[in-house]
Formats: structure tokens, sequence, C-alpha cells
């Protein structure tokens, strides 16, 4: 009895030893299988940081380039402003220049006609004065300034001053009787100065 069970004990110990190596081996591969996971995890970490490390050495590049983009921006502008300045200034003294040049004949002719006043030549002053009004004539046509009509013409509040007002039964209400200062206007559209009148009731 004794020998059968010892046989039987023997009989079952092949199956004992395989389920022992079964469970070291599951034992065994589950301890490789977390190693494995722990390799996976810090792996994925290490892939993780690098993808930031990476990503914001690309935004300090961007940042880098829109910066010089930025900087090359305001100095193109701050050169076209002063260029713009200087090329007012420019065109402003050239402006200057060229109507004082107009005016430098008109003044020569002045200086004339003071000179034959202290000469005792009234025909001369006279003739001075004459030359001189027309000269300035012609250069504000030049200039694209002519006189603005007033005298018999409907009172106009763009171009005419009314300082004073008289009855004339001779003019149409509203019409401008006298003028005391001749008023001025640039390219028919820019009133330089209003003509100073006295307008009929």
């Amino acid at each position: 009895m004794r020998k059968d069970v010892k046989g039987m004990l023997n009989d079952n110990q092949p199956e004992l030893n395989e389920k022992n190596t079964a469970d070291e081996m599951t034992g065994k591969a589950s301890s490789e299988d977390r190693i494995e996971n722990q390799n996976s995890d810090g792996n994925t970490e290490n892939d993780l940081v690098q993808k930031l490390e990476e990503e914001i050495k690309k935004k300090e590049k961007e940042y880098e380039e829109l910066l010089d983009r930025t900087q090359r921006l305001a100095a193109e502008y701050d050169n076209f402003r002063k260029r713009t300045q200087k090329e007012k200034e420019k065109l402003y003294d050239d402006a200057v220049c060229d109507v004082a040049s107009k005016f430098l004949g008109v003044v020569d002719n002045l200086e004339r006609a003071l000179q034959a006043v202290q000469d005792g030549k009234e025909n001369g002053l006279r003739d001075g004065v004459n030359l001189v009004y027309r000269q300035i004539v012609d250069v504000l046509e030049k200039l694209s300034i002519k006189p603005i009509e007033a005298v018999g013409k409907p009172f106009d509040p763009e171009l005419h001053n009314a300082v004073m007002h008289v009855e004339d039964e001779s003019l149409e209400e509203n019409v401008v009787a006298e003028e005391f200062q001749k008023g001025y206007i640039y390219k028919d559209e820019i009133v330089i100065r209003h003509s100073m009148v006295k307008v009929a009731n």
C-alpha cells in the first residue's frame, strides 16, 4: 500500500514540477514585463522632454525672427518719417525761394522809385509806382492768384466780408456797392483774403 502511495506521489511529481516551473516562468515574465514597462515609461518621458525642448527652441527662433522683423520695420518707418520730413522742408524752402525770387524785381523798382523821389523827379516816382504795381500783379498771376471781383456783384460770404451797409436805390438788395480792400483767391478755389466791402440793403 505504501508503495502504491509512493508511486502515486512519484507519478504526480512531474506535474508539480511542471506547475512550479510554469509559475516561475510566469513570475519571471511578469517581472520582465514590469521592467519593460518601466523602460517604456522612461523612454516616453524622455521623448516628451525632448519634444518640449525642440518646441521651445522652435518658438525661441520664431520670436527672434519676429523681433528682428519688427526692429527692421521700426527702423524703416523712422527712416521714412525723417525722409518725408526733409522732403516737406525742401518743398517749403523751394516754394519760399520761388516766390521771393519773383518779388526781387519788385523790390528793385521800389528802390528806383525812392531814388527818383530823392532826385526830385515826380514823374519818375509815378512811373516807378505804376511799374511796381504792374509787376506785382504779373507775379500774382503767375502764382495763380487773382483779385476777387466785388463791386456790382451779389454779396457772397465765401468771398466778401461786409463791414458796412448802405441804402442805394440804384443797386439791388445784397449787392456790393463799394470795395474798401481788395480780396484775392488762389486757383479760383482758396480764398487768401476776403474782399472788405460795403453792401446795399
